[in-house]
């Protein structure tokens, strides 16, 4: 009877190991299925893609929770990232700088203020704040006249110094230094709007109310730093609008050619200033003469004394908030401004050399096989930055454990919604997923990338990066990304 009974309890043990076991071996093979399902789709979307002929693409996808690799197509291949590479920089900047992080603009003196008169020169000192806008100048004007300055007898200086003079990554294309996008870098710089597009004035052209008359054209914010050439022609509804901005070379003087149709609203459009920190010190000498203050000296830039005091400051928004036009707008200046600053912070020198160093030495922190990249901007403007997809969704994987990462996922752009400040470049792209794609876009002349997040319609969590070199005509690789992306979210 014992024997039996024993016997019994051993079959018992052993149906439930079994059935346990065939339960698990059950899941295993569905989520082969699953992975199979995936590799199978994504390999029919690449292979059947004529726009991909003569070209070279790369796709890494993997897992959220475990970090395993579940797609791998040409992953290890270094490719040119454009601005993907704003994903190396922002993590950098994260994990050195804080989320917290303020930069400041200064006015310091060498003098005294004494019966409403400043016996000395007034210094505005930069350190990198691209928020800084002419509505702070004019605020900081009037700190100055609430201590009771209403004359300055010295000269107005602008120190840039905190970084190197050197304007321009090394890569940047001469055709680019004009455009917003390749706008220059400087310590002390002013941007026209909340776009924080620092080192660009903003040009608004406006119809006429007759045809063959000029169009108006009006500069923001107003100044006289620029000298505009108005050759717009107010045409018929009927007609086209085209319009050509350039400015010339190592000049701010800006040539605007062209036609706009008469029905037209406005068209705006930002131009790159030739020498930044110029036009700061331009600008701030008008906010002190909109507030009252004469300067009986002269401006030029320069640097700061040490037996110096300062009268007030601005700081600008805090690191978390700057990320949001940085990443979803994809702004090249932030991304080479906080190059230089993690590099004048860790290593005492704000220059690009040191930013990149310091960046590289943070990215080992997350597992990235540095030896295999090259970084030549924190932008991604430049032809030669090369990274393989697998390092760009391993860094992804692995910031997901830092304190800053909700900081870190809420600046990239969101698919499909429209305010800009949330989709970002995303905006027009995948409007049917429901807000399940939050992902960096990058685009160069042949260049297309996209990586990022995907919360798939059964609650999990993929990681991806998506590069595409030699395109023809980038618009079909933002169609293919957009089906390996929307590919991933049916997963």
């Amino acid at each position: 009877m014992k024997q039996t009974k024993a016997w019994i309890c051993f079959s018992i043990t052993i149906f439930l190991f079994l059935f346990s076991f065939y339960l698990h071996t059950d899941h295993i093979v569905k989520g082969s299925d699953r992975k199979q399902w995936l590799i199978k789709e994504i390999d029919q979307i690449l292979l059947e893609n004529p726009s991909l002929d003569g070209a070279l693409a790369s796709v890494s996808i993997r897992s959220g929770s475990t970090g395993e690799v579940i797609y791998d197509y040409n992953g290890n291949i270094r490719l040119k990232p454009a601005s993907n590479l704003k994903i190396l920089t922002a993590v950098a900047a994260l994990n050195i700088l804080g989320e917290d992080y303020r930069f400041k603009t200064e006015l310091l003196t060498d003098g005294k203020v004494r019966w409403g008169i400043l016996n000395g020169n007034l210094y505005i000192r930069g350190k990198g704040d691209v928020t800084l806008l002419p509505t702070d100048m004019d605020e900081m004007a009037k700190q100055l006249q609430k201590i009771g300055v209403k004359i300055i007898r010295g000269d107005l200086i602008g120190d840039d110094t905190w970084y190197d003079n050197v304007r321009y990554s090394i890569d940047l294309p001469w055709s680019d230094e004009t455009m917003r996008y390749g706008s220059p870098i400087s310590a002390l710089t002013v941007s026209s709007d909340k776009d924080y597009d620092a080192g660009t004035v903003k040009v608004e052209i406006v119809p006429a109310r007759q045809m063959d008359q000029k169009a108006s054209i009006t500069v923001h914010p107003n100044n006289n730093y620029f000298e505009i050439i108005n050759n717009i022609k107010t045409v018929s509804s009927e007609e086209i609008e085209d319009i050509v901005v350039t400015r010339e070379h190592c000049t701010n003087r800006v040539i605007v050619d062209g036609q706009i149709p008469i029905s037209a609203t406005k068209f705006i459009v930002k131009v790159a200033v030739w020498e930044p920190t110029e036009y700061a010190l331009h600008l701030f000498q008008q906010s002190l003469k909109d507030n009252g203050i004469k300067l009986l000296g002269d401006k030029s830039r320069g640097i700061t004394p040490e037996d110096t005091s300062i009268l007030t400051s601005h700081k600008s928004v805090p690191l978390f908030k700057l990320l949001i036009p940085f990443m979803k707008l994809s702004n090249n200046g932030h991304g080479d401004t906080l190059m230089k600053e993690i590099g004048k912070v860790v290593k005492g020198d704000g220059n690009w050399e040191n930013g990149l160093e310091v960046t590289k030495e943070a990215l080992a922190q997350y597992g990235v096989n540095t030896e295999t990249i090259i970084l030549r901007d924190g932008s991604g403007i430049s032809h030669v930055n090369l990274i393989p997809t697998n390092e760009i969704s391993l860094l992804l994987y692995s910031i997901q454990k830092e304190k800053w990462f909700t900081t870190f996922l809420h600046s990239l752009p969101v698919a499909g919604v429209s305010n800009k400040m949330v989709g970002g470049t995303l905006k027009n792209r995948m409007k049917d997923t429901d807000g399940r794609v939050k992902a960096k876009t990058g685009t160069l002349a042949t260049v297309s990338s996209i990586s990022g997040y995907v919360e798939t319609k059964s609650g999990e969590t993929l990681i991806f990066s998506i590069v595409i070199n030699n395109m023809m005509e980038n618009k079909n690789g933002k169609k293919l990304e957009d089906q390996i992306v929307t590919t991933l979210v049916n997963f």
